[in-house]
């Protein structure tokens, strides 16, 4: 496990910018679609890269919002992201949290992900709470995509991109834990000195599933970017 440490956010996300521009070639890259990885994309957008043969897979998405809804992780990936690369549409995959089988939209959107030689680079938050993608704590370390109860501590975490805590939806879709670990290399991103306690335990601690990310320790190729606030405890 590599371990990096920046000043702050905009020098851990440029950083970052610079790991996935070394490996955007013809790639599968799993994305991330929290807070943290937004100055990355920002960084990237910046940089001028051919997108043209790269295929996405987003982790997760909540259950219940429209693709336009501003709160999508589908609207926001598009948004932040996707319109200001050359990407091919058909080339990004988001699960629709709006299917009306959502057991068939994960079954699906798993073996999509095999069909496609699985992840090369995949990019990860981290919750304050060890979440990966969705998988909150007491995931099965060999789970797969699927729907998932959302935790209270994600939605109050979550809540302030929404009018209040109710509007939060209470379930979601994520790439499971095991499919997480299949990609060939790993990029965890963490900034705030609020991420601090849980890097702390998800790089030095058990290896639990009461703590998701804490199954990176098990990865054999994990690059993780900090910035000095994330980094405090280690």
């Amino acid at each position: 496990m590599r371990v990096i440490i920046k000043e702050n956010y905009e020098e851990m996300s440029k950083e970052a910018a610079l790991f996935l521009k070394e490996r955007i070639s013809n790639t599968v890259l799993g994305l991330s679609t929290g807070s943290t990885s937004l100055g990355t994309y920002k960084e990237l957008t910046k940089m001028n890269l051919d997108f043209s043969f790269v295929k996405t897979f987003n982790l997760d998405e909540y259950v219940g919002l429209k693709h336009s809804d501003k709160n999508s992780f589908h609207y926001q990936m598009w948004h932040n992201f996707f319109n200001h690369i050359n990407i091919r549409e058909q080339n990004v995959s988001i699960l629709n949290g709006m299917s009306l089988d959502l057991k068939q939209e994960c079954l699906l959107y798993e073996n999509k992900i095999k069909e496609n030689g699985g992840i090369d680079v995949q990019v990860l938050g981290i919750g304050t709470n060890g979440h990966l993608g969705f998988n909150e704590p007491g995931s099965a370390f060999d789970s797969i995509t699927r729907e998932i109860e959302l935790s209270f501590q994600t939605r109050k975490d979550n809540s302030r991109f929404f009018d209040n805590l109710e509007e939060v939806p209470k379930e979601a879709l994520t790439i499971g834990l095991a499919t997480i670990l299949q990609a060939k290399e790993h990029l965890l991103l963490a900034s705030g000195k609020h991420k601090a306690e849980i890097i702390k335990k998800t790089l030095k601690g058990e290896i639990t599933e009461q703590v998701p990310a804490s199954i990176l320790q098990n990865s054999s190729n994990v690059t993780v970017i900090l910035d000095k606030e994330a980094a405090s405890l280690l």
